[in-house]
């Protein structure tokens, strides 16, 4: 049996094994586990079941990753989107009082579209129709980012209503605990060690525990909540999104969905060296219907659309090289059902560390760009500088995708620009100005 599983996802390809996919699952699961609180929190809102709304996001979120490790093989985890629940909530539901389960048939057919997306290919076409130094400069743009939001979630990095943002309180008792986690996860990054990214977040959520800083579980096993509050909703309101309205809001859902997940993919499958020189991903299209299909599930569960995490990159950064990955995290995500309270002891500041660190080696795709040429500098740099300002991986693609092909013309290149990277130009433009 298990040299059934070992054959399946290549472990001897990528030089890996069962004790570092399982690692690099669980520590992508750590990484993301904030979002079993924190989507209950933001669809509880709209006056949404929280309760019923944590298990939808525990339910979807392992079935789309069970769908991305066992078909397209790749260590890309998934669960609902952060941004995408906000906009659920305050854009549409509240902003447009629109009731929450109209809003889900809206998610459920954005859903639909977007899988037939997929699996005929139009997404598959997108992602090859870009030239290889904008690919590496999208997954410097993630590296970028995940660190940024590991060192806002540290405190390490503040708001600040006059400079936007600053340096933290490095004296708070939290800030110390994430700045001690860093160390040690550098320190033993730099020693060598191959789970030093897990080594980190366990050590640091340990101290904070002892510390008194991370929270001390009151139980172990608990029951997970009924869906019946929200089971089916979206299917049972389909008739309801037939007006002017809810046409504008699936076209915002399809839109965001169509390229949220679009950065990750190419930055993991980068980051393993799946990729041709072309910056070509083979078997890429089960990666992209895997967020459509636990789209559609998860609307119909009682949750916002699911997408690939950037977190994702974490389970890189611990080994992880293969499906076997996902299935773990899948796993952790069906167990979280049951063992929730214990979760609770891994807050964003004991993960954080782990994402400032994996934000080092993804940015190492910087040189792999050809930063000699003004038609490729001005949209790679602006594809990450967007990204980390906008606080959207999705505006910084938008923004570097739009002006490649506007460099390109201003080099007199512009005939070397695909088709589709004309058309994707439009389409940002359109949807940021119009839409």
């Amino acid at each position: 049996m298990l040299d059934t599983i070992q054959r399946y996802f290549e472990f001897d390809r990528f030089k890996t094994n069962f004790r570092t996919e399982i690692m690099a699952g669980l520590t992508a699961f750590l990484a993301m586990s904030y979002i079993l609180s924190v989507n209950p929190a933001i669809l509880g809102n709209t006056g949404m079941d929280k309760g019923a709304v944590f298990t939808a996001t525990a339910l979807s979120a392992a079935f789309a990753s069970l769908v991305m490790g066992i078909f397209a093989k790749y260590p890309i985890v998934l669960a609902p989107a952060m941004g995408m629940n906000a906009l659920f909530t305050y854009g549409t539901v509240i902003a447009l009082d629109i009731p929450w389960e109209t809003a889900l048939a809206g998610i459920f057919v954005s859903g639909v579209i977007f899988f037939l997306l997929s699996v005929t290919g139009v997404r598959e076409k997108v992602i090859k129709s870009v030239p290889a130094d904008m690919k590496y400069a999208v997954t410097a743009a993630l590296g970028f980012f995940i660190c940024f939001i590991g060192l806002r979630n540290a405190g390490i990095i503040a708001a600040n209503p006059a400079t936007l943002v600053q340096l933290g309180d490095v004296r708070s008792p939290s800030v110390l605990l994430a700045l001690f986690g860093l160390a040690l996860t550098i320190f033993l990054i730099a020693k060598g060690v191959k789970l030093a990214v897990f080594f980190g977040v366990m050590a640091t959520t340990l101290v904070g525990v002892a510390v008194g800083l991370n929270p001390v579980p009151d139980a172990i096993v608990s029951a997970p909540p009924s869906l019946a509050p929200t089971f089916g909703m979206a299917i049972a309101n389909l008739p309801n999104i037939l007006t002017l309205e809810m046409v504008v809001v699936v076209i915002t859902f399809l839109f965001i969905d169509f390229f949220d997940a679009v950065g990750t993919i190419i930055a993991v499958c980068n980051g393993i060296g799946v990729t041709d020189k072309e910056g070509n991903i083979p078997n890429v299209k089960p990666a992209l219907f895997a967020d459509a299909a636990g789209t559609i599930v998860g609307s119909v569960l009682g949750t916002s659309s699911v997408t690939c995490y950037s977190e994702s990159a974490v389970a890189v950064g611990t080994g992880g090289r293969t499906g076997f990955t996902s299935v773990t995290t899948a796993a952790c995500m069906l167990m979280a059902l049951f063992f929730f309270p214990l979760i609770a002891m891994f807050t964003t500041v004991s993960t954080s560390p782990a994402l400032i660190a994996v934000g080092v080696f993804m940015a190492s795709s910087l040189h792999h760009i050809d930063w000699s040429k003004m038609e490729i500098k001005i949209p790679a740099f602006f594809t990450i500088i967007m990204t980390i300002l906008s606080y959207s991986l999705v505006d910084g693609i938008a923004f570097g995708f739009t002006l490649y092909p506007v460099s390109m013309l201003a080099q007199g290149r512009g005939r070397e620009v695909t088709p589709t990277m004309y058309v994707l130009s439009a389409i940002f433009v359109t949807y940021y100005f119009f839409l």
